[in-house]
């Protein structure tokens, strides 16, 4: 049968609950939202004179959980309008609507007897066919069907989405022994594409894969902390991206998690497992329950192993001292060990050297890892059939840059498993069987194809069209260009893609030589061009280090070529007689939006936080960023009577307060996203969609834009925006230096010196974005505002 999901129901409007039904929101997909009937009135309702029987006070938990969403930070929805999508209601008055919808997600409190209550109460209003899930961190999903009938449990499953849904990739699904196959892939394919997860498959065993490998390594690192004496501060030294997790770490995590909800977690393995040796590994510490017993159960509790106080000073972070239960400013940890591993260069290279330089720190860090290890390929066939879903459940659940398998390989198969047996550890014998037989790694690369150990073989990782890997092509020789900042590389069907590549893909005269090569290389021999990579962020911006030394050293004319060479890249793009498409994602900042703005189409990711953000650093955009917005305000209001200066204050208030998107839906607010543009949910998939979109336009018979002029508003709407920053800066809410900024930017925006309704051409625009950056550049505080931004990470105001 061919399945779709129109609708959706959610039961349980807690936490979970919401955050679920504001993802399927996100992605277009009106939703349900259930809970049960409050027993009485608040004293508000009562001043109200409202009633129990008031459909406000029978929806209040859902209806609270919608008008919640919208105060959340991190925010649930990719937009607050998309709210709209969500209907209240309670499972007493609505639970016949459930009969309407393809798919319904119980997200009820963790105990198995609501649940199965519950779970009753649907099949008895669903309509046959309708797949019913679980949200469960580690519950038997078998145990929760098993009452009910044959049909109900082939369309019932685990989806466990992780916290917070919309950002977390993780998605575990949980067939039981009864769930019919074409479910299981319905399923999966639906919540890659269509809510952007990755997707796992994990068996029906305590807390499935990711928290019961995550959990072990937890309590693992308690164990090592007091058998050793370790501190908080030592420990989170070690355990974050010194070993590839993240900087939470160890306890900084325990403390956003809660450390009651840790404990119910690790509890519920310990209740279910039958070996004496894993009951005794997921022992709750007695560190914890008495953090628990005291009410230090983390940020939600207003303390845990970290607690935040106020002095004369700000705000200062102190530590817990677990022999004495008392607490004392953090301290700095440092050993030759994590400096090693400090100035390693990538996430592998500080694991291994963390290891390779041994001290106290490079021991903790062993010690923890060869019982993750262990542990994980003595769970491979009990909690997932493979070691790619183990690997990706940690990578995507947990955040760490590689999983058990990768690891391994990582720090040498062999080798480590010899220092583990040399040191009393009990390694699978599946793992010496594989080692025996002459392997040396679990995954295995074959001219750019990726194989994985797979019940004694090497079997090779699917390929899918969908997910272009530019590091497999790569390694298959496809690029075609390349220097120190970018290549150029062939994706296949004649279509080329530009990837940065320098530090934080901060754009350099490296990437813009680059991209007047691929400019000339598409125009000759490729049917059009994506400007996309693979690195953590898209682009910070420009490389304002480089900006401000040249400044410092009164390198005018070179700061003026760079610019201008900045400008006519970006124009190259715009006028190239091939389809370009940008598909930006996570941070695209300043020159990193101004790269994208030349495009035919942009593909937002989903979390694409997209904003020219130079007055951020004194600066103004010059890379045609002002000037695209001016054109598009323009080109939108034809009619030379048309008034153009709304749209100009709008994108004056957006550059001079250095706004930035919320995520890629976001962009239309801002005024960034044009009817052409889309948002791609699957980070994943975006670098596939960029290229069918050049194939789309380049079959379409595509010609390049025509060169168009601006209407402008002139000094006329220049004084409209100079008398917004006087006030501003009479009533305190802006420095001098700002107000300047301010007036330099109004001055591009509104076409500079000229009567109002003057049409100017693209390169006049630009020449006035260039005069501006140069002189704001030579400004002591827009130096000291750089200085600041490269020191601190975060903007300065003087």
């Amino acid at each position: 049968m061919t399945r779709t999901i129109r609708k959706a129901a959610v039961i349980g409007s807690g936490v979970m609950g919401s955050a679920i039904t504001a993802h399927l929101a996100n992605v277009g997909i009106p939703c349900l939202l259930l809970d049960i009937v409050p027993a009485a009135l608040t004293p508000q309702e009562e001043e109200a004179g409202l009633t129990l029987s008031s459909p406000k006070v029978r929806n209040r938990l859902a209806l609270n959980a919608i008008a919640l969403l919208k105060k959340t930070n991190p925010a649930p929805l990719y937009s607050e309008e998309f709210a709209e999508r969500i209907t209240p209601g309670n499972v007493e008055d609505h639970l016949n609507l459930l009969a309407d919808v393809d798919w319904i997600i119980e997200v009820v409190t963790e105990r198995l007897e609501i649940k199965k209550s519950i779970l009753s109460k649907i099949e008895s209003v669903r309509k046959p066919g309708t797949i019913v899930s679980t949200n469960t961190s580690g519950i038997s999903v078998n145990a929760m069907s098993e009452h009910l009938s044959e049909e109900f449990q082939k369309h019932f499953l685990g989806t466990h989405f992780f916290n917070p849904p919309r950002y977390m990739k993780l998605l575990e699904v949980i067939p039981s022994e009864k769930t019919d196959s074409e479910v299981v892939n319905f399923m999966t394919a639906f919540c890659e594409k269509n809510l952007g997860k990755g997707v796992v498959i994990a068996k029906d065993t305590p807390n499935f894969i990711s928290n019961r490998i995550g959990t072990y390594g937890l309590l693992v690192t308690l164990q090592e902390m007091v058998n050793k004496g370790y501190t908080v501060e030592e420990v989170d030294a070690v355990t974050g991206p010194a070993m590839g997790r993240p900087k939470s770490a160890t306890f900084r995590t325990l403390d956003l998690v809660g450390i009651d909800t840790f404990v119910h977690v690790a509890n519920n393995v310990f209740d279910n497992v039958s070996s004496e040796t894993e009951k005794a590994a997921f022992a709750v510490p007695e560190v914890l329950k008495d953090l628990v017993s005291r009410g230090w159960i983390g940020e939600k509790g207003g303390q845990g192993f970290y607690k935040k106080v106020k002095t004369d000073q700000g705000n200062q972070i102190l530590s817990l001292n677990i022999q004495t239960m008392e607490y004392a400013p953090s301290a700095k940890v440092k050993s030759a060990s994590l400096e090693a591993s400090k100035a390693a260069k990538g996430a592998k290279a500080k694991l291994k050297a963390l290891l390779a330089t041994p001290d106290r720190y490079s021991e903790l860090s062993w010690n923890i890892l060869k019982q993750v290890l262990v542990y994980s390929a003595e769970k491979l066939g009990e909690i997932a059939d493979s070691i790619v879903d183990i690997d990706n459940a940690m990578k995507w659940g947990f955040n760490w840059e590689f999983g058990p398998f990768e690891t391994w390989d990582l720090i040498g198969l062999r080798r480590s498993v010899e220092r583990m047996e040399a040191e009393g550890a009990t390694v699978p014998s599946w793992v010496k069987d594989w080692l025996a037989a002459g392997n040396e790694s679990f995954y295995q690369n074959q001219g750019g194809k990726l194989f994985y150990y797979s019940r004694g073989e090497y079997k090779g990782v699917e390929t899918r069209p969908e997910i272009i890997s530019l590091k497999a092509l790569k390694e298959q020789n496809k690029i075609i260009r390349s220097n120190s900042g970018a290549n150029l590389i062939d994706i296949g069907d004649d279509v080329a893609l530009l990837e940065f590549t320098s530090p934080n893909n901060a754009i350099g005269a490296d990437i813009l030589a680059m991209i007047q090569q691929s400019a000339d290389e598409v125009r000759n021999n490729y049917r059009g061009l994506v400007i996309a990579n693979e690195g953590r962020n898209f682009s910070v911006g420009a490389n304002i280090m480089l900006m401000l030394m040249e400044a410092q050293s009164g390198e005018w004319d070179e700061l003026n070529d760079i610019i201008h060479m900045f400008q006519t890249s970006m124009m190259k793009l715009k006028k190239l007689e091939k389809p370009v498409v940008a598909a930006p994602h996570r941070m695209t900042l300043g020159g990193g939006v101004e790269a994208c703005l030349p495009a035919d189409r942009i593909l937002f990711s989903a979390e694409t936080y997209f904003g020219l953000v130079e007055t951020g650093v004194g600066l103004i955009p010059a890379g045609g960023g002002c000037k695209e917005l001016v054109l598009r305000t323009s080109l939108a209001n034809p009619d030379p009577e048309a008034d153009l200066q709304p749209a100009i204050n709008r994108i004056f208030e957006t550059i001079a307060m250095a706004k930035a998107s919320t995520s890629g839906h976001d962009t239309k607010r801002l005024g960034y996203m044009r009817p052409q543009d889309s948002v791609i949910i699957n980070q994943d998939f975006r670098i596939y969609e960029a290229k069918q979109a050049v194939l789309e336009m380049d079959r379409a018979g595509y010609t390049p834009p025509l060169p168009s002029k601006a209407r402008v508003v002139g000094r006329d709407g220049r004084a409209v925006l100079e008398l917004v920053t006087y006030t501003m800066r009479l009533g305190g809410y802006i420095s001098e230096h700002d107000q300047k900024i301010a007036n330099k930017l109004a001055n591009i925006l509104t076409g500079g010196d000229v009567p109002a309704g003057t049409m100017v051409t693209e390169q006049y625009l630009l020449d006035l974005e260039r005069e501006a950056f140069l002189s704001l550049l030579g400004e002591q505080k827009t130096q000291e505002r750089m200085q600041y931004m490269l020191a601190k990470g975060k903007p300065l105001r003087n």
